[in-house]
């Protein structure tokens, strides 16, 4: 006999005999208390509930840890300088603490500003040989903070050797990307996209789908979401907001290939995982992916953990692949590019293979237990 059948009796025992029955009504209660406890707090509950703390720790340490203080590593600055200093400059701001800028020279200023304009570069520190003030080229367009920190740390090095200098914004930001966040906003909104549709499907249809044909009906279904999706991102940035303009065509097939990424990634863990395979897409997207997107701080800004996952995420592959394409003429896109096709690509073999060894799983169970002969 069940708890909850005993429950049950209790409770009609009760109140058959109200008078004097007060100690079996309330052992009664308090094993009917008990045994709801345990039907609504099982231990799958349990572990989903410190599942779902667990993760958002992590996004607490994540975001924090990323954030918290940033530092300049390593961002490469060309100099121009007379032959006769140039190396002598080079040793010092190489030799700055903390090593925030990695200087080397070239021979002209045209040099300089097309080492910017292909992105190998964030800045170039021009030296005036005659003068006490030197100029510094920066670009906006390739991130806010890369190009602030150069900045500052070229603006203290010329204030100990009594010089000034001068900054000019080489690619600046367009009038309506702020800070320019727009791209991440942008490529983040894509993602959640994908995932959310992706996540409402195995909602409503079950985690895992039935059979490999299930999935892959899933998946055609999630190639036209997608392609709405990009182009809806692209039309709000690019003609209704004016934020991102003159690129919608690009943006709008970028779009379409990280949602549909970011829904393919979440239906294989659907697949593998269950109910789970949603925390492990919000772990991978968001716990992880975009604090290192390179979004308020580029990656060379970040502590060595997420700088290192900056790029291997679609989160920074496609905020960096927004910027490139709307201030820098889409140079050096094809890596990122490659990273997101491969977790599409990825997402739907995971997916459509993982939900045919299920099924064959399942046949073979039937079989031990006599339900197909």
């Amino acid at each position: 006999m069940s708890h909850e059948h005993d429950s049950d009796s209790d409770d009609n025992n009760d109140s058959n005999n109200q008078d004097g029955g007060s100690d079996n009504r309330n052992g009664g209660g308090e094993q009917g208390f008990l045994s709801e406890l345990w039907d609504a707090v099982s231990p799958r509950t349990v572990a989903l509930v410190v599942g779902v703390l667990a993760l958002q720790l992590g996004f607490i340490l994540s975001y924090v840890g990323a954030f918290h203080a940033p530092r300049p590593h390593s961002i490469p600055v060309a100099l121009v300088a007379p032959a006769s200093t140039s190396a002598q400059l080079v040793a010092k701001l190489n030799a700055i603490e903390g090593s925030p800028i990695k200087v080397d020279a070239v021979e002209t200023e045209a040099v300089a500003r097309q080492k910017i304009l292909d992105t190998s570069r964030s800045g170039a520190l021009i030296v005036d040989p005659t003068g006490k003030q030197d100029r510094l080229l920066i670009a906006s367009g390739g991130g806010t903070s890369v190009a602030s920190a150069v900045e500052q740390v070229v603006q203290q090095a010329e204030a100990s050797q009594q010089r000034t200098v001068a900054v000019e914004d080489v690619v600046p930001l367009q009038s309506g990307d702020g800070r320019g966040l727009t791209g991440f906003y942008l490529v983040i909104g894509w993602i959640v996209g994908g995932y959310l549709v992706a996540a409402l499907l195995g909602v409503s249809k079950g985690a895992r789908p039935a059979t490999p044909r299930r999935a892959l009906i899933r998946l055609l279904a999630v190639a036209p979401y997608a392609i709405a999706s990009g182009f809806g991102g692209a039309l709000i940035v690019d003609q209704i907001l004016g934020a991102l303009t003159g690129h919608f065509v690009a943006l709008w097939w970028l779009g379409a290939l990280i949602v549909y990424a970011s829904a393919a990634v979440t239906m294989a863990f659907q697949v593998l995982f269950g109910v789970l395979g949603i925390g492990i897409t919000v772990l991978v997207f968001v716990v992880l992916g975009n604090p290192s997107a390179g979004g308020a701080y580029q990656p060379s800004l970040l502590p060595p953990f997420w700088r290192a996952m900056s790029f291997l995420l679609p989160n920074g592959a496609g905020t960096d692949t927004v910027r490139r394409i709307v201030y820098f003429d889409g140079v050096g896109i094809g890596w990122h590019l490659l990273v997101i096709a491969a977790y599409a690509i990825g997402g739907t073999a995971v997916a459509l293979g993982a939900s045919r060894a299920h099924q064959r799983r399942a046949l073979a169970g039937d079989r031990e237990t006599g339900l197909l002969v």
